[in-house]
């Protein structure tokens, strides 16, 4: 990729035109981080860009910017520009192209206005960008107030760079950011959940990005649920650690450690669910003589999550496994409880492997830490996936099922099927004349 976008603004190079890196790119690079990829900031227009590249896609010509593809790759290549008026808090009403100072100027953080011309080697810094990363600080360009309200995610965004690098605040934009906090409820949900799995997703402690939404008081108007958390008490007989919500964070936090021992990222889905496995309990708290407690939490929890995150706009199937994960995060001691062949079923689940970090990132963020059921339930599982790895295919289709019992295509024949596969995994069921058997019974 790197190389593919040097042979572009080679190219942009050749035909008269300035040509930069620009934005997050230049920032890793500074800071040692590999980039993710390489946006491209010129001087030449929209048309002429076009013309230049072979394949191109209008993304948002309007403003500028075209899509290249080369060799494979995808790249953002903009023209520079100065915008002219937020009047709807999000986008530029007008733009007008300019230089590259002018472009960097209009900027939103330091950090991301610097540019670097690959082909002299050189750091292009109109913004003092390079003083900053030195610092450690994010800083808005300019009147921070200004910046804010020409895009209000920018309040998101300065919580995510600051912890997502481990900087500070620039008194000035800290003071910005406090005051204009309530102008995120002007932004859309789909913007804001952007942000937030952004957040969620980082590898090495995603819940200091969440704390500081609780302290400049985002969170209460983006999920004021999980700030009933915090506060939470919890049965000092089995949680040492404090609150629920310091629980929930040190949970989330542990995933970043599980990735390495296991070979793969959590999923976004995990990380919320890990995040808000126990959110039902502020519904679900109670105290009898023994202790406290939250009987269902798991269920209320899963319905509450469901709701935060269809608030949020996520999709469809990312709801469904939030919503299975958290309302089966209490299964540990059931599961060794079951018959094998119902025990089987569940290992065949494919959320199962989700489901067992979950556990392990719950008992992670208990002090003291216990993770005898999680070991043997790992063991347990472990050694029974490799058995049924070896078992037959499905013995019987829907199709007979709606034959033999004259049913119609519906909920009824799915349930059917699974009673016959776990009286095959509990070895009840051998073959197909037994599955048949057993569907006459019914």
């Amino acid at each position: 990729m790197q190389s593919t976008s040097l042979q572009i603004i080679e190219t942009l190079k050749k035909a008269g035109h300035e040509a930069y890196w620009a934005g997050g790119c230049v920032r890793d690079m500074l800071l040692g981080i590999k980039p993710k990829d390489f946006d491209i900031v010129t001087s030449a227009k929209p048309d002429e860009i076009e013309t230049l590249l072979e394949h191109t896609i209008p993304i948002g010509k309007k403003f500028g910017v075209i899509l290249a593809i080369q060799n494979g790759h995808h790249f953002e290549i903009a023209t520079f520009r100065s915008d002219a008026g937020y009047s709807d808090g999000r986008r530029p009403d007008a733009v007008e192209f300019t230089t590259a100072k002018e472009d960097a100027l209009r900027r939103d953080f330091t950090i991301n206005a610097m540019f670097y011309d690959p082909t002299t080697e050189k750091v292009i810094d109109y913004v003092g960008g390079q003083n900053d990363l030195r610092d450690q600080l994010v800083r808005f360009i300019g009147d921070p107030d200004q910046r804010i309200k020409e895009d209000h995610l920018r309040i998101l965004r300065a919580v995510r760079f600051k912890n997502a690098y481990d900087f500070q605040y620039h008194p000035d934009t800290y003071a910005a950011i406090k005051k204009n906090v309530p102008l995120i409820k002007n932004i859309s949900a789909e913007r804001v959940a952007d942000e937030l799995n952004k957040m969620i997703m980082d590898r090495t402690h995603p819940s200091q990005s969440f704390e500081e939404l609780f302290e400049i008081g985002a969170l209460e108007l983006i999920i004021p649920e999980l700030c009933r958390l915090k506060g939470l008490a919890q049965p000092r007989q089995y949680h040492q650690e404090n609150d629920v919500w310091d629980h929930s964070k040190m949970a989330l936090d542990s995933l970043t450690y599980a990735e390495h021992a296991e070979g793969a990222l959590p999923s976004l889905a995990l990380k919320w669910a890990v995040f808000l496995h126990d959110i039902g309990k502020f519904e679900t708290f109670q105290i009898d003589s023994e202790r406290i407690r939250y009987n269902h939490h798991a269920e209320v929890g899963a319905e509450l999550a469901k709701e935060i995150l269809t608030r949020l706009k996520f999709p469809n199937k990312t709801l469904s496994q939030i919503h299975w994960l958290i309302s089966h995060h209490m299964i540990v001691g059931p599961l060794f409880e079951m018959p094998a062949g119902r025990r089987r079923h569940w290992f065949l689940e494919a959320g199962f492997e989700d489901l067992l970090e979950l556990i392990r990132a719950d008992t992670a963020g208990t002090l003291p830490e216990n993770f005898d059921q999680y070991n043997q339930l790992k063991k347990l599982y472990k050694s029974e996936i490799a058995k049924l790895k070896l078992m037959p295919k499905q013995l019987i289709s829907g199709e007979d099922v709606m034959k033999i019992l004259k049913l119609k295509p519906g909920q009824r024949v799915g349930e059917i099927l699974k009673q016959i596969r776990d009286r095959q995994l509990s070895g009840e069921i051998k073959t197909k004349a037994a599955a048949k058997k057993f569907l006459q019974s019914l």
